[in-house]
């Protein structure tokens, strides 16, 4: 049986007093804590793929916590960011969230509003990498069907009936009713809601434009 291992929490923070504080809080809260005296310092380590957060100061020597952010997003980074900062304005933090951050707190933090935000974000990440897990498989399965599957597969999201696909593609209807059920079971649906849906998650369909 595995065992599952505590969520991770990402320290960056140039004040070691800081970090060490930090560190001991969500260690004894039951998280894994690993800190970082710089964003470079951050960038240069092999980061687990487990769940995790960022907890990043703002203002820091180098690059800062907002630079930090650009430079995730533009890797296209998963992990959730939360600002500390002792500095921060209104302007800042609006910055901040409007890129992605998952909080923006001022210090010092109360040791509640930290772990519900340190919770949050770790929630945040699982969901969404349920979402990529999902949407991955939903690829492979779509990679599977044939062109001519392919074909059939648009024909019926549209809400073409079986008989108007045979005579668009120049088959029998019989022919067409066994490729619409090939499609249906590679793509483990049973219902032309599901395929639909499918279909939207994908990107290949747009419900707006029919």
């Amino acid at each position: 049986m595995q065992v599952s291992l505590p969520p991770i929490v990402h320290v960056v923070d140039d004040d070691s007093s800081v970090r060490s504080a930090l560190g001991i809080l969500l260690q004894a809260c039951g998280f894994r804590v690993f800190t970082y005296e710089s964003g470079s310092h951050f960038f240069q380590a092999d980061l687990p793929a487990e769940v995790s957060c960022i907890l990043l100061d703002v203002n820091m020597p180098g690059l800062s916590g907002l630079e930090v952010q650009e430079f995730l997003n533009k890797r296209q980074c998963p992990i959730p960011v939360i600002f500390l900062t002792a500095y921060g304005d209104i302007s800042m933090s609006v910055r901040a969230i409007k890129a992605g951050a998952e909080d923006f707190l001022s210090k010092p933090v109360q040791k509640e509003n930290l772990l519900k935000a340190v919770n949050a974000a770790h929630q945040r990440y699982e969901e969404a990498h349920q979402s990529r897990v999902q949407l991955d498989d939903l690829r492979y399965r779509y990679s599977l069907l044939t062109e001519r599957e392919l074909e059939v597969f648009h024909l019926v999201v549209r809400g073409k009936l079986n008989k108007q696909i045979a005579y668009e593609l120049g088959n029998s209807e019989r022919t067409i009713k066994a490729q619409r059920s090939s499609v249906m079971e590679k793509m483990q649906v049973e219902t032309l809601a599901e395929l639909v849906l499918r279909a939207t998650q994908l990107g290949v369909f747009d419900l707006d434009k029919t």
